[in-house]
């Protein structure tokens, strides 16, 4: 039985007391109920206690969603493609590694929070077959009709708001051209950043994906078309969630003032973590750097603060 659960949250409470009554009534042993669902939290407790959680989630980083993106087309379809066609798919993958990336920046990725997947990247791959399939003969490449389809139908589709469908033109236009197939730049707006990705000659499946484990740079929202300092709030929103998980995981006040066996497991895990993000081996001695500066020499910057 599959029901998609975050479609009917309301029927979840009768169906907990029908698997309680099930149990009871001795059902069979090979009976299996599976449910699927979008992360919801009208999911009863009781139901998630008595339940096997199985979790699929996105790779985080450009390099792991990249990988998995190309990884996503069998070995033999991609050995079977034409050169230019292996070149722009690569080059699409990219594209759809930095549209779902850019949403855990937040507002400065996305103005909303859209639903890209690999769906996209799939119905865009298939798209961009037939469109070669069709200009074989002339031996251009429709870069217009395929930026067109890409950025308005395939991934435009999700978007919503004018600055973000103008900033998805604009990230196209810069990849998908001629350039593409010349080694081109993949960063975008990277002059003078002293960092690089381009484009590789077409290469075996194995190839690209040893390309990208290899030659991608160091993650940087410049991959994304990003400021460097777009990680800092990044990176703050990540250990604010953190924290209020470990918090949300400390143990409540007992009505009975006894304390469970899960508070106590949760307490130790609590413990256990919190021992090991401590600063307190980390802490600076002001004093003593402050009495190391020379007075007579001391400037505007030489100075020392907590």
């Amino acid at each position: 039985m599959l029901q998609n659960v975050h479609l009917m949250p309301s029927y979840l409470y009768e169906l907990e007391k029908k698997l309680a009554a099930f149990a009871l009534e001795g059902s069979n042993a090979d009976f299996r109920l599976f449910l699927t669902s979008e992360p919801s939290s009208a999911i009863p407790i009781g139901l998630l206690e008595k339940s096997i959680k199985l979790t699929n989630e996105p790779p985080a980083g450009l390099k792991d969603n990249l990988k998995r993106s190309f990884s996503f087309f069998k070995k033999e379809e991609i050995e079977e493609k034409d050169s230019k066609i292996k070149t722009i798919l690569f080059g699409l993958c990219y594209f759809h590694s930095v549209m779902c990336e850019r949403r855990k920046f937040g507002t400065k990725g996305w103005n909303r929070q859209y639903p890209f997947s690999m769906g996209d990247l799939r119905d865009s791959s298939i798209v961009l077959q037939n469109y070669m399939d069709s200009n074989q003969a002339s031996g251009k490449i429709p870069w217009d009709d395929l930026k067109y389809l890409f950025g308005e139908i395939m991934y435009g589709g999700h978007i919503v708001d004018d600055w973000d469908r103008t900033f998805c033109g604009t990230f196209l236009d810069n990849l998908m051209n001629d350039g593409l197939l010349d080694e081109s730049e993949m960063f975008p707006f990277i002059e003078g950043k002293n960092i690089s990705f381009k484009t590789p000659t077409p290469l075996s499946h194995e190839g690209y994906i040893k390309y990208i484990e290899q030659d991608l740079p160091q993650e940087t929202p410049l991959g994304y078309g990003l400021h460097p300092n777009a990680e800092i709030d990044y990176r703050t929103v990540q250990c604010e969630k953190l924290f209020d998980i470990l918090v949300d995981l400390q143990p409540k006040n007992s009505g009975s003032g006894g304390i469970s066996v899960e508070d106590t497991k949760i307490r130790e895990y609590f413990d256990l973590v919190n021992n090991t993000l401590s600063l307190e081996s980390l802490r600076v001695n002001i004093d003593d750097v402050a009495s190391k500066l020379d007075e007579a020499t001391r400037g505007p910057y030489q100075n020392a603060f907590i």
